[in-house]
């Protein structure tokens, strides 16, 4: 066994195997496999291994089509082919309209992956699949590349042509412990010996967290028991001269494929069980947990009356083994937080199916910094630190109940609320506060006309439109109130913090005390890293001098992992997280000023307090650090509280507010507006799959300053020229708003994706941002929107039709 390699990759399933063979097609062959038992011996030598080609979002649909080309390439290789069943196809049932508008955008969204689905009525999916009942169902999706693989074959395979590229695989070799150095290299302690690396990677399948025990570290990752069983020969099947499509059916929550002559068919039941909560047996090898049919009766009932045949064949096999769920249903690939060199590609629900793209998006990560496509929806960073055991847990036995049912825009599910509340969260609530939830905080969404108001969730606008226009035009025209919590807040001292923080950016840097700026984060690509808020703070009783740096609440273990590992060993830069800490208010209108003024010592007006300043005060007697910058185009002001505070100050604003008409607005209302005034969103439209000049950023970029990190890049794709631009899209529909991914197409040509959409209720207009083709990109050029399914015009007009002087910003 080597002593030293590059790369350890822990675990031998799908996950591990793919991995490995990945970094090998990178250009990494000094690396090592090690498993505890055999390849396959965890969850994936009893998968069902179906694999679809089906995707919440572009980056899942072009990891799992990445998936399938590598299976049928290893499935035609003549030295050593593997059972794969290709395109048999497969269907997605559904019974309401809402589910078929959502197949719709799915399959729009799909094909600027280059990838077609068909949306069947029920009569069509009945044809193609002659062994089920059309009752109580209007249609399906249809995904003709579905099929399914053998598991122990493909990973066999996988293994093989790593070892063939010079990586090696110890099997039966149980990992011990994990150490890291000062250098921030590794050894892995195992049975038979020690080995040192530069990276780890925990592919360790349902015993993730004994993995992430090793380096201190929680991942929230849960597993569950989940039941097929294998059916005796069915004659309509032996005797159809085709395989049987496969089957994923949301109304009676089952799945099945062909085996052989006869059905697998899995469960997704209600009365639904978690596994290992307490611990795994370290003997539990290639095993299964007890038979428990009992629990999954009401499933089956379902899967009958779906599929009449069911119910006169015989059952020969029963298979109950345990899965892993995240902590929102998507895997975990990529950088674990707040370590160096160690990876994970763990909580693959579905790994046989897509875990080849999965082990190609790490290792590009692995051997890069970053891959080919945005993988912040498969990042292990995107969730904080309230994702224990237990809620995990809860959020996994909400999602295996709903495993086929795909969340609708603004659906919020109950499990897991109030995780990371403030104090204000019953006070909202009890002002009638619709809830949606970032980075586990509440939020409030919208205020409710009525305790029992509940929009009908669909891919239209829905009954919430005319509240959160009444939300906009008071803000428009009075002021409102806004809690934004969760806001990631990190506070950076030291006597190097302004150099440091002007190689992170690509642009100016503002230095100046009582001085805020915006700007933006690269990569070593020269590629979008993050975008944040600059707010220079003079010393006081407070605290030194010092710079507030303020990003989406979402990036909070991604921007500190950024920051913390470009810091220089000799450079006096600290930087501590607020985020916890503290809670803004936001206050926006122009009657902002009056209400500040009320409440607040000192002059705030225009030449004392302007746009892009930043002033310690107190609101009534609550501590406060005011920023004058706004997301909503109007004249505002961001107040930072203490928690412990944030009561206090509310009370305050609210009776200042009085006699000036203010009242509460929600995320839902910030958003309308923020696409008004050509604001982007972190991870919506800032994506690591495009430039600065390419997102429309030029003005944020300064190439004539000292070096910064991706500006060698940056200027190789200034002289290439742009790939893609980010546009503005008028909508010609008034019904529903343009959802992230769907395609924008000229005849039968995708030219643009959609990355926003939104209903602008100041100036009439349904709103969109798109990644078009760089020569569509020019004001009054249009194309067809393929809004579920029904193409409308959409048509570039100029960035920020609202207010694009900005003057109702500066007051």
């Amino acid at each position: 066994m080597k002593s030293r390699t590059k790369v350890v990759v822990i675990g031998g399933g799908i996950a591990g195997c793919s991995t490995l063979y990945h970094l090998t097609q990178e250009g990494w062959s000094d690396v090592v496999l090690v498993e505890r038992n055999e390849l396959t011996s965890g969850t994936t030598w009893h998968s069902a291994a179906q694999v679809t080609n089906f995707g919440m979002n572009q980056t899942m649909v072009g990891l799992k089509t990445h998936s399938i080309d590598l299976y049928k390439e290893l499935a035609e290789d003549p030295e050593y082919p593997i059972n794969y069943h290709h395109g048999d196809g497969g269907i997605r049932l559904a019974n309401t309209e809402a589910q078929m508008q959502g197949y719709r955008h799915f399959a729009s969204m799909a094909r600027g992956m280059d990838v077609h689905f068909e949306v069947l009525d029920a009569e069509e999916c009945a044809r193609r699949h002659p062994l089920i009942s059309t009752d109580n169902m209007i249609g399906g999706l249809w995904d003709p590349l579905d099929g399914d693989i053998d598991p122990a074959q493909l990973c066999q395979a996988l293994a093989r042509r790593a070892r063939k590229a010079g990586a090696e695989v110890y099997r039966n070799t149980p990992v011990t412990g994990l150490t890291q150095h000062k250098d921030d290299t590794w050894t892995v302690h195992t049975e038979h010996g020690d080995i040192d690396c530069d990276i780890v990677v925990n592919a360790g399948g349902y015993r993730v967290n004994e993995v992430g025990a090793m380096m201190g570290v929680h991942h929230p990752v849960a597993s569950m028991e989940h039941q097929y069983f294998l059916t005796e020969d069915i004659p309509a099947i032996k005797d159809a001269g085709h395989r049987m499509p496969l089957i994923r059916c949301p109304i009676s929550d089952y799945y099945c494929r062909q085996e052989k002559n006869g059905l697998l068919v899995g469960f997704y039941e209600q009365d639904c069980k978690t596994w290992g909560m307490d611990g795994i047996d370290p003997n539990f090898v290639n095993a299964l947990c007890p038979d428990d049919l009992e629990r999954v009766m009401d499933v089956l009932e379902g899967a009958f009356a779906r599929m009449p045949a069911l119910a006169d064949v015989g059952i020969h096999t029963v298979v109950n083994g345990p899965i892993t769920y995240t902590i929102d249903g998507a895997p975990l690939v990529g950088p674990i937080p707040g370590k160096r060199n160690a990876f994970c590609i763990i909580g693959l629900r579905a790994g046989l199916g897509e875990g080849g793209g999965h082990g190609w998006l790490l290792a590009q990560q692995i051997v890069h910094g970053e891959a080919q496509y945005d993988t912040w929806c498969i990042d292990p960073r995107r969730f904080a630190g309230h994702t224990n055991v237990e809620l995990t847990a809860l959020k996994a036995i909400e999602d295996y109940q709903n495993e086929f049912r795909f969340h609708f825009p603004h659906e919020h599910r109950p499990a897991g609320r109030n995780a990371r509340t403030t104090p204000l969260t019953p006070v909202f609530a009890a002002e009638g506060a619709e809830f949606t939830v970032v980075n586990g905080w509440e939020r409030v969404e919208y205020i409710k006309p009525t305790p029992d108001f509940h929009p009908t969730l669909g891919f239209g606008f829905d009954e919430a439109f005319d509240v959160v226009a009444a939300e906009v035009r008071n803000v428009q025209d009075n002021v409102g109130l806004c809690e934004v919590n969760g806001f990631n807040r990190f506070e950076i001292t030291g006597a190097d913090r302004h150099a440091f923080l002007d190689r992170m950016f690509c642009g100016t840097v503002t230095k100046r005390d009582g001085r805020v700026g915006l700007g933006y984060l690269l990569n070593p690509h020269g590629m979008i890293k993050g975008e944040a808020t600059i707010a220079n703070i003079a010393a006081s009783e407070r605290g030194p001098g010092r710079v507030w740096y303020g990003s989406a609440a979402a990036s909070e273990l991604h921007d500190m992992d950024w920051l913390q590992s470009h810091l220089g060993a000799d450079e006096d830069v600290q930087i501590r997280s607020l985020t916890n800490d503290q809670t803004i208010l936001v206050l926006a209108g122009p009657k902002a000023r009056d209400v500040l003024s009320s409440c607040a010592r000192g002059d705030w007006s225009k030449e004392a307090f302007p746009w892009l300043s930043v002033r310690e005060c107190f609101i009534g007697y609550a501590p406060a650090t005011v920023l004058g910058v706004s997301f909503s185009g109007e004249l505002a002001y961001e107040i930072h509280v203490p928690n412990a505070s944030l009561y206090a100050a509310y009370l305050a604003l609210r009776e200042a507010g009085e006699a000036h008409g203010m009242t509460l607005f929600g995320a839902r209302a910030v958003d309308a507006m923020r696409m008004e005034k050509g604001f982007l969103h972190w991870k919506a439209d800032l994506l690591t799959e495009f430039d600065p000049f390419e997102t429309g950023l030029e003005r944020f970029v300064k190439l004539d300053k000292g070096d910064f990190i991706g500006k060698a890049a940056l200027l190789e794709r200034q002289a290439a020229g742009p790939r893609k631009k980010l546009v503005t899209l008028k909508i010609d529909a008034s019904h529903a708003p343009a959802h992230g991914g769907a395609s924008l197409m000229r005849g039968d040509a995708v030219v643009g994706t959609v990355t926003s959409g939104d209903w602008g209720h100041r100036t009439g207009l349904n709103l969109a941002y798109a990644f078009v083709d760089p020569e569509m990109a020019v004001d009054g050029n249009s194309a067809q929107l393929d809004l579920c399914g029904t193409l409308v015009e959409a048509t570039v007009i100029a960035p920020s039709p609202y207010d694009p002087e900005f003057s109702r910003i500066r007051g």
